[in-house]
């Protein structure tokens, strides 16, 4: 097969972005861009029942949320569109009625209570399940019959006669070979005129010239119903590239009960998007070494299919997370201050720029501490607000004996100085430290709790120059006053 590379990606709108559709998706998009080739979406919708405007759109959001963009479709208001195969009904017809003129497919009209019983009876036979021909060879009356009748039908694929093998080689799991006798006269059309999975896809891929049809290793037992129906058709089929599923932990097919699985979750929760879109591609793919992090830039360069493992990937939420901080502590702080300001004003009602320094002084000191821009709030509220308890751990630094009498006389000392930066106020405080000869901690504790509320979080030293002389006086008066009610 020769010419520009042309992959679609091709899912359904009857739920969220799963996880595991848009890691099929990513490696779509990946490979086109490597190739300097085409990404189509194209919606599956002909499930009609399931197929909702809500899901549709979640496909879209989770799918720009990562950067996956599409190169073609209808034009919508001077943009792509998808294909949406309910819109394409007229040509699965079209197709369908050719395969039947040429005795290559044919209207069944078996009811479904028919069809029911003849699955029964093959089960209690212990055959397999397999649709009899009852309607294969109808003589043209009993066709006129029944169509004068106003009988609904489906349309079946003639499966040929002679038992063969139908085998192709799949780029990632190698030769596959399929024996005919277990297929049997399969549907292309229901009886509402829809098409079957199988037949649209055919269609869909031939008529937008895909030459690589990259998608989940379920769809491996779909594959000889559609090399059927491209010799059928007289197309020539793509070449195919089946991905292994991404598994939970307890190494079963990854669903809701190992976690989240929406991709739109993740982005809500906190996720970057270089993150999730670096995570899933290493899902079964790696470029050859030990590294781990890469830009999309870089993951679009090095991405290849013959480099996808014929092994399951194992979801690792943990791992995830790990590479989510190290984009938090790796972003340039402009971009930081960025995603920040959005937070902050929503949950401390602050209005910040992206140049403020004293936001910037506190997300470089708390970069290295969070795996999400919302634990700002739940690991540094302290710089944020001036309103704040003093937590379970904090309580009791502030009860030992003496802290009200400490505290007083650190709060004389930083009073004094002129300068309020990391290094003078550690000597002041490691002065008083020596003077009273008390251990270092016994004053270190308590001033954090009473700064903070808390007992963890950046070094102390640091913590008080970005909180700064006057917000640090205020606090270690009020923290006083708190340890005195505690009996301190």
């Amino acid at each position: 097969m020769s010419g520009k590379v042309r992959v679609r990606f091709a899912p359904s709108p009857t739920g969220y972005l799963h996880l595991g559709v848009a890691h099929t998706g990513l490696f779509n998009w990946l490979f086109a861009r490597n190739q300097g080739g085409v990404f189509i979406l194209r919606i599956e919708d002909t499930d009609t029942a399931r197929s909702t405007e809500e899901s549709m759109n979640a496909i879209k959001e989770g799918m720009r949320w990562i950067g996956m963009d599409w190169d073609e479709g209808p034009d919508v208001g001077g943009d792509y569109g998808p294909y949406f195969q309910m819109q394409r009904l007229d040509i699965y017809h079209k197709y369908s009625l050719q395969l039947i003129r040429e005795g290559k497919a044919y209207r069944c009209y078996c009811t479904k209570e028919e069809l029911e019983e003849k699955r029964r009876e093959a089960i209690k036979r212990k055959h397999p399940p397999k649709y009899d021909g009852t309607c294969r060879n109808l003589t043209p009356e009993q066709i006129e019959a029944n169509e004068a009748e106003g009988k609904p039908y489906v349309v079946r694929f003639k499966l040929p006669e002679e038992e063969r093998e139908i085998a192709f080689d799949d780029i990632i799991v190698g030769k596959v070979t399929f024996d005919s006798k277990v297929l049997d006269d399969f549907v292309l059309l229901k009886s509402n005129g829809s098409p079957i999975y199988n037949f649209a896809n055919v269609i869909d891929d031939y008529l937008m010239k895909i030459t690589h049809v990259i998608r989940a290793e379920q769809h491996i037992s779909n594959t000889p119903r559609q090399l059927l129906l491209y010799e059928a058709l007289g197309f020539e089929p793509p070449l195919f590239a089946h991905i292994p599923h991404i598994l939970g932990k307890d190494r079963s097919k990854l669903s809701k009960r190992h976690g989240a699985t929406s991709i739109t979750w993740y982005r809500d929760n906190g996720y970057l998007p270089e993150a999730m879109v670096n995570y899933l591609a290493l899902l079964s793919w790696s470029p050859g070494n030990e590294r781990e992090l890469f830009s999309i830039d870089e993951l679009i360069e090095l991405f290849s299919l013959d480099k996808i493992s014929k092994s399951p990937a194992i979801f690792d939420a943990t791992k995830l997370e790990w590479m989510n901080r190290q984009y938090i502590k790796q972003m340039p702080i402009d971009k930081l201050a960025l995603l920040a300001i959005p937070y902050l004003k929503e949950k401390f009602s602050l209005d910040y720029t992206a140049d403020d320094p004293e936001l910037r002084e506190v997300l470089n000191l708390m970069r290295d501490r969070i795996k999400f821009i919302h634990e700002l709030g739940d690991y540094g509220y302290f710089f944020f607000t001036d309103d704040f308890d003093f937590d379970n751990k904090a309580q009791p630094e502030l009860k030992k004996e003496g802290v009200p009498s400490l505290l007083r006389k650190l709060k004389e000392r930083f009073e004094a100085l002129d300068s309020f930066d990391e290094e003078s106020v550690e000597r002041a405080t490691r002065g008083l430290i020596a003077e009273l000869g008390i251990k270092a901690g016994a004053l270190i504790h308590p001033t954090r709790a009473a700064v903070t509320g808390t007992t963890i979080g950046p070094s102390l030293f640091e913590l008080l120059a970005v909180v700064g002389k006057e917000r640090t006086i205020a606090r270690l008066e009020r923290g006083t006053d708190f340890a005195e009610k505690l009996g301190g």
